[in-house]
């Protein structure tokens, strides 16, 4: 499970890391919608992995169906791992019922399906609130947002990926930033993005507190 706030970075360091799994070895079905009930949930997991019956099927039909597609996947070496984006906006508790029976496919010496959750810090309490499928979740992950300094190294990896050697952000700018976004990445993303238009549509040699101070006002004025 991998929680955290709005803007973190859940999703991408999730699909980051399914990007590196090998897809011959892998099956991943991805779920990014919410499910009204546990039938919907299961009849989206099996369209999700290929079969487009699922609609026709009762639930007893779409468990077993399910069952024979992640049992041909692990004959065949392979790995099935759902995943479940935005699983805070799960309510429904037939929803986390069926999870916990899906986890109960299994083999003697194997897990038939991997599940992935990932969503904000909500979700932690209504996991909380199945014990049986709590459980059963092995691993969890919190991101928080990113401190002082962490707000100066993220802004420095992001330059220094995309090709820049030398700053472009002047120490000050950034202190004004991480005040500004509060350590979240997606918000320090977007107004470092702008700043480096602004920048660079004006030929400025870099960028300082100043510009940012201007960016952070405009940005105030459009929400008002």
């Amino acid at each position: 499970m991998l929680s955290g706030d709005s803007g973190c970075g859940k999703t991408m360091i999730a699909r980051s890391l399914l990007h590196e799994l090998d897809p011959s070895r892998t099956e991943i079905p991805l779920m990014s919608n919410p499910c009204r009930d546990g039938e919907d949930f299961l009849r989206e997991i099996l369209y999700q992995l290929g079969d487009d019956s699922a609609s026709d099927l009762d639930r007893q039909r779409t468990v077993h169906r399910i069952h024979e597609i992640v049992y041909d996947a692990h004959a065949q070496g392979k790995e099935t791992i759902v995943v479940v984006d935005e699983a805070q906006l799960l309510l429904e508790v037939s929803i986390f019922d069926e999870m916990r029976l899906l986890l109960n496919l299994q083999l003697d010496d194997a897990f038939l399906i991997t599940l992935l959750l990932v969503g904000q810090s909500p979700l932690i309490e209504s996991i909380r609130k199945h014990p049986g499928l709590d459980q059963r979740i092995a691993t969890r992950g919190a991101l928080r947002p990113l401190s002082h300094e962490g707000t100066h190294a993220y802004v420095d990896f992001r330059l220094t990926t995309a090709g820049r050697e030398d700053p472009v952000f002047h120490t000050d700018a950034v202190d004004l930033i991480h005040q500004h976004t509060s350590g979240v990445s997606r918000k320090i993303n977007n107004i470092c993005d702008i700043a480096l238009v602004i920048g660079f549509s004006r030929k400025l040699q870099g960028i300082d507190a100043d510009w940012v101070e201007r960016l952070i006002q405009a940005e105030r004025s459009d929400g008002t």
